[in-house]
């Protein structure tokens, strides 16, 4: 199958997924007929992207040329695409070229050690980088304390993916799970678009479909997420239940590296909780990043 085929088939699926979510009513018309699937039909869509039904359908089906700019923003405003949803909807419009595989695979991975050892600095709240494969590049005492003992595991296991779908305790650790696998696997999705041929990112979806049937359902719904800023609660077995806040910043050299840091509110018992984590971690002897390892 060509790079361009498979592009255009991903691109139909994503259509058929987020046509199914848009009912007539969201979008100022009336159903007068019972509905066997939820959603649009095909020809409400061409009908109101300005598009021939044939040529809807053959966009769906993998077989139209590249469409227009002009297309896919009436797309996006027929389908109610949030701007995540319509960054995705491009990326697999228009795929960049395939580039040589060992210049996708060392990309991810490359982190300067003045951002590790920044983010080693941090001293009161939880701090990490993070690919958009979730790969996790570095991190600081207190998110190793509470998010995963990433010092002491595998490079492979250093990846919020894994951990979330395929670690037994990852439930306890995230009693938001629902809300985190979702986020997750909408991460994923978009860092397909942006990198249809990334071979870890393909292995990494491969893996997480065939161990984990919650990752399979979420995957095949095409929900696309970009992480930004919100709440987030942890767990910890001898603190209880921590809610935090966090934001990200991505890096101004390397575009699919975020910055996540998590903040409590002042004053509040998740605050104190911190503060104790913290200086009981603190103290505790410093395990090397050892970034380059790899489990084989």
């Amino acid at each position: 199958m060509s790079d361009t085929h498979a592009t255009s088939t991903t691109l139909g699926g994503y259509l058929r997924a987020r046509r199914a979510l848009v009912s007539p009513a969201d979008v100022g018309r009336t159903s007068t007929s019972r509905r066997r699937v939820p959603g649009l039909r095909r020809e409400e869509v061409a009908e109101l992207v300005g598009l021939s039904t044939d040529y809807y359908v053959r966009l769906e089906q993998g077989r139209a040329d590249r469409p227009s700019d002009e297309v896919l923003d009436a797309l996006c405003r027929a389908l109610l695409l949030g701007s995540a949803e319509r960054a995705h909807l491009y990326d697999l419009a228009r795929p960049v070229r395939r580039r040589p595989t060992r210049v996708i695979a060392d990309h991810p991975r490359t982190l300067r050690d003045p951002l590790r050892q920044m983010v080693e600095a941090i001293p009161t709240t939880p701090a990490m980088i993070m690919n958009d494969r979730n790969d996790v590049l570095a991190w600081n005492h207190l998110a190793a304390a509470l998010i995963a003992d990433f010092p002491n595991l595998a490079v492979q296991e250093r990846n919020m993916g894994r951990q979330i779908f395929l670690n037994p305790q990852s439930k306890l650790v995230h009693p938001d799970w629902d809300d985190a696998a979702r986020t997750t696997v909408g991460m994923l999705r978009m860092a397909a678009g942006r990198h249809p041929h990334d071979p870890e990112l393909v292995q990494l979806v491969g893996e997480l479909s065939l161990s984990s049937p919650s990752f399979r359902t979420l995957w095949a719904s095409h929900h696309v997420h970009q992480k930004t800023h919100g709440p987030k609660r942890f767990h910890h077995p001898d603190l209880g239940d921590i809610d935090l806040r966090y934001e990200t910043f991505q890096l101004p050299d390397a575009a699919d590296h975020l910055l996540v840091i998590y903040t409590a509110a002042p004053g509040s018992t998740s605050e104190e909780a911190l503060n104790f984590l913290g200086s009981l971690t603190a103290a505790s002897p410093k395990t090397p990043h050892n970034p380059n390892t790899r489990s084989v």
